[in-house]
């Protein structure tokens, strides 16, 4: 009989493990599962046994442990089906995963497009009839916490279609953390009210507002450089401008954009409000109440 491992995101590691045993005909609830300090060589064995019907089995999670030799042979040579929830197995765990047994990796998706694609895609397995904005809202919201997002799903259900952004957003209650380029361009688009917002949001998420000043001298300097790329060389793409900086398309895009917004001496005035803030902190003013007053600063 196999050892089936699955390693990766818990949740959805979770999710392929009760299906792969559907699938073989056990149903995860009836099998034992064993965890923590109940996970060894003494504990295991006596689950190991075949029954009367034929194949058994045993669920093993190996969170927080470190399985001896010892216990993972005895879980390759098992005589039932051993499925083990491995999160994060070192390479000589995979190995023998692979060799003795099988592998389902489930990696989870990090970014904001990409968990909106898997909201989507699982809204569409459940025949929900989510539209795009809303699964970019449950993405930004809660972000890599899929659990979380499963969760609203099935509350989703029990509504009535369309499911838009702005009905979603009723129902969750939760608003997006705050963006520190969504933040700067508010501010560099006279939105005082949204760059303002952006900002308590990012502080409530407890972000440091030294890195948050250090992100906003970080990318005006980038938009200072955007804009000697563009009157060297006049029009500048985003890959360009990424290339000839050094950076990743994606702050080369936002520093284009405001850049692109902004002359030579508005730019020259908003960099030495950045520099006066910058000092103020460092002085032991208000970090929150100086950020705050450099935003609106950076939005007149």
């Amino acid at each position: 009989m196999p050892l089936i491992a699955f390693s990766g995101n818990r949740f959805l590691a979770e999710e392929t493990l009760r299906d792969t045993l559907a699938a073989r005909g056990l149903n995860v609830r009836d099998l034992p599962r064993l965890a923590g300090e109940e996970v060894s060589a003494e504990s295991v064995g006596p689950l190991l046994a075949p029954s009367l019907f034929g194949d058994g089995g045993v669920v093993v999670d190996l969170a927080g442990v470190k399985p001896e030799k010892a216990l993972l042979e005895l879980l390759a040579s098992a005589p039932v089906t051993v499925a083990v929830l491995d999160e994060t197995p070192p390479a000589t765990r995979l190995k023998l995963y692979d060799s003795r047994g099988e592998h389902h990796p489930s990696p989870a998706p990090q970014k904001t497009g990409d968990v909106a694609g898997w909201v989507a895609q699982r809204a569409r397995k459940t025949g929900l009839k989510l539209d795009r904005e809303a699964a970019l809202y449950l993405a930004e919201v809660f972000g890599p916490d899929l659990t979380g997002i499963a969760g609203e799903l099935n509350k989703l259900t029990l509504l009535d279609p369309p499911l838009t952004a702005e009905r979603v957003r009723q129902v969750v209650g939760r608003e997006p953390p705050g963006d520190s380029f969504a933040m700067l361009g508010a501010a560099t688009t006279g939105r005082p009210g949204e760059a303002v917002t952006q900002l308590r949001r990012l502080l409530e998420n407890g972000e440091d507002p030294f890195k948050l000043m250090g992100a906003v001298v970080w990318q005006y300097s980038l938009v200072a450089r955007c804009l000697a790329l563009t009157q060297e060389e006049g029009r500048v793409t985003e890959a360009q401008a990424a290339q000839r900086l050094g950076i990743k398309p994606y702050p080369a895009k936002k520093a284009l954009e405001v850049a692109r917004r902004l002359s030579e001496s508005k730019i020259r005035a908003h960099l030495a409000r950045i520099l006066d803030a910058d000092l103020a902190m460092k002085r032991g003013l208000d970090p929150a109440v100086t950020l705050e007053r450099l935003i609106v600063q950076l939005s007149l």
